[in-house]
C-alpha cells in the first residue's frame, strides 16, 4: 500500500523523510499518479521518464522535493520549446539556475507550458493547450508562466521555476492561489533561457508558501533570504486604483489593506502615475524591440508557426526607430528619478496582482486589450529594477480568486518576503481551510514559522551607506539603529575597512545593529575573507551579540583609529566618503 502523500510543502515533506512515513520514491510515484489522474490538462509540454527522475535522488536542503521547469529554460537532453514546436531544440548544457536546483536535491519531473515565447500574461497563447486555473473553472491560469502556477496549485510539485519579465511570475501567482516570488533583477542568472527582453528577464518562483519560494530562490540566487522582524513599515497604497469595473475587486483589496494595516502597519497612499507611466512602455516604447531581437529571426523567417497574436505583438518591435530607443531610454530614467521619490516616504508598495479575473472565453474574444488590463499592476516592475512577492489574498465576493503583491526596491527581497509571509499566515488563520492553491492546504500544519532573528553588530565596511552594505541587504537584514560596545575594543584602519579586537584597556566603538535570520548569517559567514570573522560582541547594555571581528595579526601593523569612535567618523577625519 502506498503511504499517504497530503502535502507537496518543503517542510512537510523534511519531515515525513525525517520520520520514516515516505520515501522520495514515494513521493515521486503520487506525483505522476496525480499527473494522470488530471489527464490532459496543458500544463505539461514534456515529462521525464519515472525512472529518469528516481535515478536523481540525492542528498541536500530540497532533498526528494519534486519541482517543474517552465519550458523556455534550458534542461540539457530535453527539448526546449518556447511553447514553439518549429522553434524547439534539444538541450546540450542545463541552465545554471535548475543546475543548483538539482545539486541541491530537487528532482525535476517535467518542463511546463507557457504563453509562447514569454509574450503574454493570458496563459491561452500555447499550441500545447491551455491550462485553466484550478480554483474556477473556466478561468484563466494566467501567463506566460502558466504551466508552472497550475502544476504548483493543483499538488503535482512543490514548486515550479518561472519567468518574469512583465509580470508572468505574479498574474498566474493570483489567478491559482499560489506563492510567486519575482527577486531583485539580476540576482538569479538567467543564462540558459529563452530571452523574452533580454535586460529585463527575471526566473521567479511558484510556491505552497513564501519560505518555500525564498528556500528555492536562495539557491537559485545563491544568497537570498527571508527577512527578520521589521517592525512598523509604510505600506504604500496606490492614491490611483483602477479595476476596470470589477468592484468584488476593489471590495476585496480594501479588505486587504485593511489586513495590512492590522498587522500594525501604516497605510500611506502614493502617487501611482509615474509606475504606471513606466509600465507602459514596456509595450508602447522601444522594449518591444528588445523583444523581437530575442527571436525575431524565427518569427520573420516562419511565421506561419507563430501563434497569431504572439505574432501580432512581436511584429510590432520591428517598427522601432533608433530615436525612439533612445527617447524611450530617457523617458525611463525621468520616471525611475519619479518613483525613487517614492521610496523616500514608504518601505514597500502594495498592489493588488490583478484588477480583475477573466474567463478563456473571455480572453480569446478579446486578447490584446484584457491582456494589458492584467498587466496593470505588474509591467513597471523591473523597467523600475523593483522586487516582487505575490501572495494569494483570499476570494472574491464573487468567488473570484484575489492576490496582493508587494514591491520593494531593489535588494529588499528579504523585508517584503518577511511582509507577505505574515500577511499569508494571518489570511491562513482567518480562513481555517488554508491559502494555498486548489487544495487549500493549511499553511499551519506544514510549515514552520520563520526562526527568530540574530542580532548582528556591523562595524564599519557592511553599515549603511558603506561599500558592503548590499550584501547585508541581499541577505535581508534589516537596520535596528545604532549602539556601543563595551569598553574593551580597539578599532584599526586596515585600508578598505576596519579591523575591531577585544582587549585589556579598550574605548566603546560604535557599531550599527541588524537583524537577520540564522541562516542569512550564515550565508554571510562564508563570504567575511580574512583577517576579518564573526565573533561575539560584548554591548554597552551588556547584551552579548555576532558581529565582526578581526584577527591580532592583522592589527599589529595597522592604524589605531579608537581614538574617533567609529568607521564613519574617522573617514571624515580624512576626508574619506562620509557614511550616508
Amino acid at each position: 500500500m502506498t503511504p499517504e502523500v497530503k502535502s507537496l510543502q518543503i517542510a512537510a515533506l523534511a519531515r515525513g523523510y525525517a520520520a520514516g512515513a515516505y520515501t522520495p520514491a514515494d513521493v515521486v510515484a503520487e506525483v505522476f499518479r496525480r499527473i494522470g489522474e488530471r489527464g490532459d490538462d496543458g500544463v505539461w509540454i514534456t515529462l521525464r521518464p519515472i525512472g529518469d527522475v528516481l535515478a536523481e535522488i540525492r542528498p541536500g536542503p530540497l532533498y526528494g522535493v519534486p519541482f517543474a521547469v517552465k519550458d523556455n529554460i534550458d534542461v540539457a537532453g530535453l527539448p526546449t520549446t518556447a511553447a514553439c514546436p518549429g522553434y524547439a531544440y534539444v538541450a546540450s548544457r542545463t541552465a545554471p539556475l535548475v543546475e543548483r536546483l538539482l545539486a541541491a536535491g530537487a528532482l525535476l519531473i517535467g518542463k511546463t507550458n507557457l504563453d509562447q515565447f514569454a509574450t503574454g500574461l493570458s496563459g491561452i497563447r500555447s499550441p500545447y493547450g491551455v491550462p485553466e486555473s484550478p480554483l474556477v473553472p473556466g478561468l484563466i491560469s494566467g501567463g506566460s508562466s502558466s504551466g508552472s502556477a497550475v502544476a504548483v496549485s493543483a499538488g503535482l510539485v512543490s514548486f515550479a521555476v518561472g519567468t518574469d519579465t512583465a509580470g508572468s511570475g505574479r498574474v498566474p501567482a493570483a489567478l491559482t492561489g499560489v506563492v510567486g516570488l519575482k527577486p531583485s533583477r539580476g540576482a538569479v542568472p538567467t543564462t540558459g533561457l529563452v530571452p523574452a527582453c533580454a535586460s529585463l528577464d527575471c526566473a521567479s518562483v511558484f510556491a505552497l508558501s513564501v519560505p518555500d519560494a525564498v528556500t528555492t530562490a536562495g539557491i537559485m540566487a545563491d544568497g537570498l533570504a527571508l527577512g527578520g522582524p521589521a517592525g512598523r513599515l509604510r505600506v504604500g497604497v496606490p492614491a490611483q486604483l483602477e479595476f476596470f469595473g470589477d468592484e468584488a475587486a476593489r471590495s476585496a483589496f480594501d479588505e486587504t489593506v485593511a489586513a495590512l494595516a492590522g498587522l500594525g502597519h501604516e497605510i500611506v497612499a502614493v502617487d501611482f502615475a509615474p509606475f504606471l507611466a513606466a509600465g507602459r512602455l514596456l509595450y508602447e516604447g522601444p522594449w518591444l524591440a528588445e523583444r523581437l531581437a530575442g527571436v525575431g529571426d524565427f518569427v520573420l523567417s516562419r511565421p506561419g508557426e507563430v501563434h497569431p497574436i504572439t505574432r501580432e505583438v512581436l511584429s510590432r518591435g520591428g517598427e522601432i526607430t533608433g530615436v525612439e530607443v533612445f527617447r524611450g531610454l530617457a523617458r525611463l530614467a525621468e520616471l525611475r528619478a519619479e518613483t525613487t521619490a517614492t521610496w523616500a516616504d514608504i518601505d514597500v508598495l502594495a498592489v493588488p496582482s490583478v484588477p480583475a479575473t477573466v474567463t478563456v472565453a473571455e480572453m480569446t474574444a478579446d486578447p490584446i486589450r484584457l491582456n494589458s488590463m492584467l498587466g496593470h499592476y505588474t509591467t513597471f516592475a523591473n523597467l523600475l529594477d523593483l522586487a516582487a512577492v505575490a501572495v494569494p489574498a483570499g476570494m472574491t465576493g464573487e468567488g473570484r480568486p484575489h492576490g496582493l503583491t508587494l514591491l520593494g526596491p531593489s535588494g529588499s527581497d528579504g523585508l517584503i518576503a518577511h511582509l507577505a509571509d505574515a500577511f499569508h499566515r494571518r489570511q491562513a488563520e482567518r480562513n481555517p481551510d488554508g491559502m494555498t492553491g486548489a487544495l487549500r492546504q493549511s499553511l499551519e500544519e506544514v510549515t514552520t514559522r520563520a526562526p527568530e532573528p540574530v542580532v548582528l553588530a556591523v562595524v564599519g565596511a557592511h553599515r549603511t551607506g558603506q561599500p558592503l552594505h548590499p550584501q547585508l541587504a541581499a541577505l535581508g537584514a534589516r537596520c535596528q539603529g545604532l549602539s556601543g560596545t563595551a569598553r574593551a575594543y580597539r578599532l584599526y584602519d586596515l585600508g578598505d575597512r576596519p579591523g575591531m579586537m577585544r582587549v585589556t584597556g579598550g574605548e566603546s566603538v560604535e557599531v550599527e545593529l541588524h537583524h537577520l535570520t540564522p541562516e542569512a548569517l550564515g550565508r554571510l559567514l562564508v563570504q567575511i575573507p580574512a583577517p576579518l570573522g564573526l565573533g561575539t560582541i560584548e554591548l554597552s547594555d551588556g547584551r552579548l551579540v555576532h558581529g565582526f571581528l578581526c584577527e591580532s595579526y592583522a592589527a599589529a601593523d595597522a592604524k589605531d583609529i579608537t581614538e574617533f569612535g567609529s568607521w564613519p567618523a574617522y573617514l571624515n577625519s580624512r576626508g574619506g566618503p562620509p557614511e550616508r
